[in-house]
């Protein structure tokens, strides 16, 4: 057999593996080799705080459910101003979640947080090899010890569907609550990005701050009514649940944004990694001596380069309105204060608010460890389809709407912060 038969031969075998992954035996992508997510080990941060409790190297010292909540929270670098209130029955924890009780969502470029008073925490935590980690901590009292178990079956019930890309992932859903938070579905339900529609979006969710827009938050439903999008400018939930319950306030229109562009780029890096790790494995497997990245590994990873970049240019940004969007600036400071900066100040944190997110259309997940522990041959892919884009001295059709100083001031921020 010539080398040109074999390969194509090869690929061609590899590309019926591949299509066939979803039925094989019903084992998920992430079980099989070389990835068997759900046998390995994890490293993470939570996994480490885990042994040092169990340990008494590290102890929650809080007397109550939420000066512990808060504990965790500190630990694992997730601030509580970027705290968003959803109170549809969403969740592994329903029994507890209903307008009154709404569980709270907090985040960190790698790390999410849920808590539900009366329950349990959720962490949903990025690892090295493993991509997103579950997890669920019952917080324990002065007397016992907190207990972390790691999920690897109901949560990815949920979070590992075509809503996930096919992995272990986090999303954002809109649906039409009842007054007692069940959804009616009925009238529907949708994954929220940053290109849907505003008024599409926060069903189910308290949503304080401005926006012109109307939206489907901060009410509920009822069968046989119109369930259509109304404007609310809440300043915080203080008349509408018992917020010292909670470590603040609001349930922050910025964040929730921002949580919405960061779950589907997360998806979006873990799909990359596992689906080309999986397709290197099988090429290797067929053809030992051949190179995966000049056949379908490569075109694996050429594929989620190009569908990263596009995300992480926010290349279908959904509209504003006029008179873009207020919120808190709590959050937005801190929120700034987690990112690198340009040596002339500039960040890809620096918000604009008013027709778009962020003034500097490049996703600050290109600082998650998501990012940094993707495979190299899909790294070095992302960057120079990046570096191409930036530094071209005309855009294509595709990113037209990214004016030539904008993608300069990008590529500036991007080298001077090691990215380039």
């Amino acid at each position: 057999m010539n080398k040109t038969h074999k390969a194509t031969t090869c690929a061609s075998l590899l590309g019926a593996l591949l299509s066939c992954l979803p039925c094989a035996g019903q084992v998920d992508l992430w079980d099989l080799p070389p990835l068997r997510y759900s046998d390995q080990t994890p490293t993470d941060a939570l996994s480490q705080l885990a042994k040092d409790w169990q340990s008494g190297a590290a102890k929650l010292t809080g007397r109550t459910p939420l000066e512990r909540v808060q504990e965790v929270l500190r630990a694992l670098k997730v601030p509580v101003s970027s705290q968003v209130l959803v109170f549809s029955k969403t969740s592994k924890q329903n029994g507890l979640i209903h307008p009154g009780n709404p569980r709270a969502l907090y985040f960190s470029r790698d790390c999410y947080a849920g808590y539900v008073p009366g329950g349990v925490m959720e962490i949903i935590i990025n690892d090295a090899k493993l991509g997103q980690v579950f997890y669920l901590i019952e917080l324990g009292n002065e007397s016992r010890t907190p207990k972390v178990e790691r999920d690897t079956s109901d949560c990815l019930s949920c979070h590992g569907t075509g809503r996930t890309e096919n992995v272990p992932g986090v999303m954002i859903r809109s649906v039409f609550p009842d007054e007692d938070g069940h959804p009616l579905f009925s009238f529907g339900s949708g994954v929220i990005t940053h290109e849907t529609p505003i008024p599409e979006r926060w069903g189910g969710y308290y949503v304080t701050g401005k926006i012109a827009l109307p939206h489907l938050g901060n009410r509920t439903y009822a069968d046989g009514r119109k369930a259509e999008a109304e404007t609310s400018d809440w300043e915080s939930l203080d008349d509408h649940i018992d917020v010292k319950k909670y470590p603040v306030n609001t349930s922050d229109i910025v964040a929730l944004m921002v949580l919405e562009h960061q779950c589907q780029a997360h998806n979006l890096l873990t799909a990359a990694s596992m689906n080309y790790q999986r397709a290197h494995f099988l090429s290797k497997s067929i053809d030992p001596d051949g190179d995966p990245d000049q056949g379908s590994a490569g075109r694996v990873a050429e594929q989620a380069a190009q569908r990263i970049v596009e995300w992480f240019l926010f290349q279908t940004e959904a509209e504003m309105g006029d008179d873009g969007v207020e919120g808190s600036e709590a959050f937005q400071k801190e929120f700034a204060a987690s990112v690198p900066r340009s040596k002339n100040g500039d960040s890809l944190a620096d918000f604009q608010l008013n027709t778009r997110l962020f003034k500097n259309r490049c996703s600050y997940m290109i600082y998650s460890d998501a990012f940094n522990n993707l495979p190299a041959t899909v790294k070095s892919r992302v960057l120079t389809r990046l570096k191409t884009i930036l530094d071209a001295p005309t855009c294509d059709d595709e990113f037209s709407s990214m004016k030539l100083s904008e993608r300069r001031r990008i590529a500036t921020i991007l080298r001077d912060t090691g990215v380039l």
